[in-house]
């Protein structure tokens, strides 16, 4: 047997055995999962969550703190996915949702809320005019069929690995639960293949859709040059440019897009924004919005019983105006740079294959030496590996999500900081034999 087939099996029996270990831990939340696949298929309703054998199940959730059904504590290293920005049951919250309560839930009208938490909105992330929706997928599906509408072209770029929502996922080329749309797929980070593919698309490229920073691809940001060349060629051929800031606009003041300088001319976000509860949004160029002004002869109709719902309106405005104000952005997204730094700086020092890649409070784990610039880059690297740091973590504690992401929240702060490295410090150590 070769060195590396006997390194394959050794890391095979380390996740046999720390998969029996999770299931010795856990049995109130194996008899949750097997009660559950009774009434959902699987046991579930958002793929997501589910991993084998089965998942934890929370039962309660305070600050960065949460507790599972067996009664383990876990640091929240995943921060529901960058929508749990503000940690669990922030206080200026919740007192914003107990008003709304106090005042009816669902009023099928205006409110006295909504055109303030859109003015916080347009201002903060620089656009003219905004629309809400329910969901980051919602609000991505109305941005691209707007621009279809707008530009009267029928395609729609997007990059192999991206992430859109529940109904644009691209991961491996495509799902067939797509939405149907004619897709031209590009490599991400590649300049000069994608500047080949729009131009060879030019006359019917309806616009052009990714995430600055690929999120649930692996943390992956896109260069420079790559976005500018985006720009440039939407600009020239007639399409939109679609910046995708549902997971992103948290990694500074204005979103990632004031960071790397490009502007596109639609952006869509979701997540923290809607301060915990249910929240999406699109929005840019006002000349494009105004497609949906309902004096208008013409307008295209967006409905939605939720899109103006009273909590999400009240947690939102208070979240983005009380507590995330530009500078609370400034100071997360430099404790999570230095915590990146700080695990890479672990991961070098014991000559690992592994490494962290990110921006600010958002960061992955890839368990490879090479670079990783593309989706295609982290799956590449080994996965089995990746699982092992995965169950290694929740028996420390550390909460993060089965593909390797995590986050760092408003409430994690030293300590926090402290017990991950102090995990990852003893996975490396622990795990060396395997770390080849």
């Amino acid at each position: 047997m070769s060195d590396t087939a006997l390194r394959n099996a050794d890391i095979d029996a380390a996740l046999a055995e720390a998969k029996e270990a999770y299931v010795a831990r856990n049995p109130n939340s194996l008899a949750r999962y097997v009660e559950a696949t009774t009434v959902m298929p699987g046991g579930n309703t958002r793929t997501v969550l589910h991993y084998a054998p089965f998942p934890v199940a929370m039962v309660r959730a305070e600050g960065c703190r949460m507790w599972d059904a067996d009664g383990a504590e876990y640091t929240d290293f995943l921060g529901e996915y960058t929508a749990g920005l503000y940690g669990h049951s922030h206080p200026v919250i919740r007192a914003a949702v107990d008003k709304a309560l106090d005042n009816g839930i669902s009023l099928g009208a205006a409110n006295m809320t909504e055109a303030r938490f859109a003015r916080a909105v347009t201002e903060r992330f620089g656009l003219e005019r905004v629309r809400f929706t329910n969901s980051g997928t919602e609000a991505n599906l109305l941005a691209l069929s707007t621009a279809r509408i707008f530009t009267r072209r029928p395609k729609v770029m997007v990059f192999d690995g991206g992430y859109h929502g529940a109904v644009f996922g691209f991961a491996g080329g495509g799902s067939p639960i797509n939405v149907p749309f004619d897709y031209v797929l590009a490599r991400y980070n590649d300049i000069e293949a994608t500047r080949a593919l729009v131009a060879a698309h030019a006359d019917s490229l309806a616009v052009v859709i990714l995430e600055p920073m690929i999120g649930s691809g692996g943390c992956i940001p896109a260069s420079g040059d790559f976005l500018r060349m985006l720009r440039a060629e939407a600009t020239r051929i007639g399409a939109l440019l679609i910046f995708d800031e549902v997971m992103t606009s948290r990694l500074a003041p204005g979103g990632l897009q004031s960071v790397v300088g490009v502007k596109p001319d639609l952006t869509t976000l979701g997540k923290y924004i809607g301060g915990g509860m249910s929240f999406g949004a699109f929005g840019g160029r006002a000349e494009i919005m105004e497609l949906f002004d309902p004096r208008r002869p013409d307008a295209l109709p967006h409905a939605g019983t939720f899109n103006n719902n009273v909590l999400t309106m009240s947690a939102g405005l208070a979240g983005l105006t009380e507590i995330y104000t530009p500078d609370a952005a400034l100071a997360l997204n430099r404790r999570g740079d230095a915590l990146r730094d700080r695990l890479n700086a672990l991961c070098a020092q014991a000559g690992a294959p592994m490494q962290f890649t990110g921006i600010g409070s958002m960061l992955a784990v890839h368990f490879t030496r090479g670079a990783v610039r593309s989706p295609a880059d982290a799956a590449a690297a080994n996965q089995k590996l990746k699982e092992l740091f995965f169950f290694d973590l929740l028996a420390h504690g550390i909460w993060l999500a089965r593909r390797g992401m995590m986050t760092v929240s408003l409430p994690i702060g030293d300590a926090e900081c402290d017990r991950l490295a102090g995990a990852v410090q003893e996975f490396l150590a622990g795990r060396r034999s395997l770390l080849v």
